[in-house]
């Protein structure tokens, strides 16, 4: 049996692999695409709407809590809003339609052009998510994916996909939570200026 220490050294390398991937020059440039467009809608008075199932929905939740708080700069509250948290609206949707719309019909309500739509799916194949995106897309939203495992069929939807080198889930949300945080460092700079 592989030892903890050994089985934490492989998990660390792995990570590292994986968050390290986000920086290369396919990433870096989705990551600042993204990070324009946010500050672009934030500054106009749009809004950020994410989603995602599971680990992904938490991460959406994760991710419009430090907007909406605050990451490490004392500042404003920025619009960012997790499609993923309310189960009345979720339940009546998924009972009345089909769980593949329970964040598309959201977006058919809440989203406006110009507002940031984020689909986080780590597969990149969550029918949701797909759906979510196509109906972001038509509305005039500007839509991204954060993926691993080459982005999936999410890559047929969203304008930029920002897709983790991994096939390892757990490897795949780590990154997950490093590029949240790192998006959200980027805007709070950009938009209060740097922390001192």
């Amino acid at each position: 049996m592989i030892s903890l220490k050994e089985r934490g050294e492989e998990a660390l390398s792995a990570s590292l692999a994986a968050k390290s991937s986000l920086l290369k020059e396919e990433g870096l440039l989705a990551t600042e695409t993204f990070c324009a467009w946010c500050e672009e809608a934030f500054r106009r008075g749009g809004r950020l709407l994410i989603f995602g199932n599971g680990g992904s929905a938490a991460d959406a939740q994760h991710m419009a809590a430090e907007l909406v708080n605050r990451f490490r700069l004392e500042r404003s509250a920025l619009p960012a809003l997790a499609l993923t948290t309310d189960t009345s609206i979720i339940t009546s949707v998924a009972n009345d339609y089909h769980f593949s719309q329970v964040f598309a019909r959201q977006l058919e309500a809440l989203g406006q052009p110009g507002d940031v739509a984020l689909g986080i799916s780590t597969s990149g194949e969550s029918e949701n998510v797909y759906q979510a995106l196509k109906v972001a897309r038509a509305r005039g939203l500007k839509t991204a994916a954060l993926t691993g495992q080459g982005g999936g069929r999410l890559r047929e939807v969203a304008e930029l996909v920002i897709a983790v080198a991994s096939q390892e889930t757990p490897r795949i949300q780590e990154a997950h939570i490093f590029w949240i945080h790192l998006v959200c460092e980027v805007l709070e700079e950009a938009i209060f200026g740097a922390k001192d």
